[in-house]
């Protein structure tokens, strides 16, 4: 009879820690990237009445008999399957895809969180709302090194985009091959034109100008000119001596100059123009032909930019965070590191919807987003609490049951106990 009452002395504890783990997920149900947890029971240690016994002489075995001594906690496990998403329009909000953890530092120790409820701080510190450090890799001119260690993920809010001088242009299109041969007039136009706008030293923009005009059958003279400096508002200046085209009749093809089709302006020659540049400028003629009497021709690229502020930014998939600046350009800033584990059910929460290592979880496997086994990034989202309310309700009531259960148990036991104290009487 004492050993009934022991046995359901245990099974109320053991089951009131069922009731605190239901508890607390019920709790957290509106927990950003809360992972539910549930009880394991395991029996407690039995008492052997009688042994087994070997079938010998004719007879049978017999099975061991014993009684049970209750019921103890055999562990607490955590489910970690994806939670729902939720939009939020927040550009720092970030919910993970499949598995993997978020790597904050919190003082001097490194922890894993899935809640991905992120702002910037007054330094410019990517942090989630506790404060922790979200870590990852700084990009160096626009490249990130992943193979390095990771640091706190910080924004240059101040960045610069120092300006690119043009090194490049790209003219293509088609020039007529009807067109007139100058001076001569005739119905079609002599004199065609295009015009783009490069970049000096400075960043500054510089408007030019390349014009098109027929000296022979199918060949063309091109002159670069140039708008530059305190005689912006006058025609454009020359830049160097015109350069002659020359086309094959048959394919349209430009013969002269020949492959690669391109042409070289010095540093020398466009200082005298106007435009300050360190090195040449070479013009792409490849994409030129010569057709029929269509007139489509354009300057269609040039590689260098003005001087650019950082104006925003945007996290992408894999981690990734580029910068938006303000001569339309986007450049890498960083990259958002993720963790992943052997066993995850071996973390130990730390709170604040974080986790530590411990000598089962094995160490952490920090790359990027979307690789070796970790989900993707999505931004502008929250991963919410996994728990289900109609199964934590359930195990409530099972809870309940089986607390109710074990209390009739010990006061049947203790009813025993008085009958037995009353046979002396």
């Amino acid at each position: 009879m004492l050993r009934s009452m022991f046995s359901g002395v245990s099974g109320l504890r053991s089951h009131q820690t069922m009731m605190d783990v239901i508890g607390n997920n019920i709790a957290n149900v509106n927990t950003n990237g809360f992972k539910t947890s549930q009880v394991v029971f395991q029996d407690m240690l039995s008492q052997l009445l009688r042994g087994a016994g070997a079938p010998a002489n004719g007879n049978g075995g017999t099975n061991p008999a014993q009684v049970g001594l209750g019921v103890r906690v055999g562990g607490i496990t955590t489910n970690f399957s994806q939670g729902a998403v939720q939009l939020t329009g927040r550009s720092t909000d970030l919910s993970i895809s499949g598995d993997g953890f978020f790597i904050v530092r919190q003082g001097g120790e490194n922890l894993y969180t899935r809640a991905g409820s992120l702002s910037f701080d007054s330094s410019g510190q990517l942090v989630t709302q506790d404060g922790s450090i979200i870590q990852g890799w700084m990009a160096n001119n626009g490249v990130v090194n992943t193979n390095a260690a990771v640091q706190d993920f910080v924004m240059p809010i101040s960045q610069v985009l120092p300006p690119k001088p043009t090194a490049n242009v790209g003219l293509g299109g088609n020039l007529p091959a009807d067109n007139t041969v100058a001076p001569f007039s005739g119905p079609n136009q002599t004199v065609i034109t295009s015009s783009i706008t490069v970049y000096d030293t400075q960043g500054n923009a510089v408007p030019m100008t390349f014009q098109f005009t027929k000296t022979a059958a199918d060949t063309w003279s091109i002159q670069p000119l140039a708008k530059d400096g305190p005689d912006a508002d006058l025609l454009p200046d020359p830049i160097g001596a015109p350069q002659t085209l020359v086309f094959d009749p048959t394919t349209g093809a430009i013969t002269t100059p020949a492959a690669p089709n391109t042409f070289s302006i010095s540093a020398a020659t466009l200082a005298a123009a106007g435009v300050a540049n360190t090195g040449p400028l070479t013009v792409d003629l490849s994409a030129i032909t010569q057709y029929g009497s269509q007139k489509t021709l354009s300057a269609e690229s040039q590689d260098g930019f003005a001087m650019g502020s950082l104006q925003s930014f945007n996290i992408a998939q894999d981690g990734t965070v580029a910068g938006v600046f303000s001569n339309g350009l986007t450049r890498a800033l960083g990259r958002i590191a993720l963790a992943s584990f052997t066993n995850p059910g071996g973390l130990e929460k730390a709170g604040g919807s974080n986790y530590r290592t411990t000598a089962n979880s094995g160490l952490a496997n920090v790359g990027d987003p979307g690789s070796g086994g970790r989900g993707f990034l999505a931004g502008g989202t929250l991963e919410m609490s996994n728990v289900d309310l109609a199964q934590e309700f359930t195990n409530l009531i099972v809870a309940q049951r089986g607390f109710q259960a074990n209390s009739r148990v010990i006061s049947a036991s203790d009813e025993l106990l008085q009958d037995l104290v009353n046979l002396k009487r």
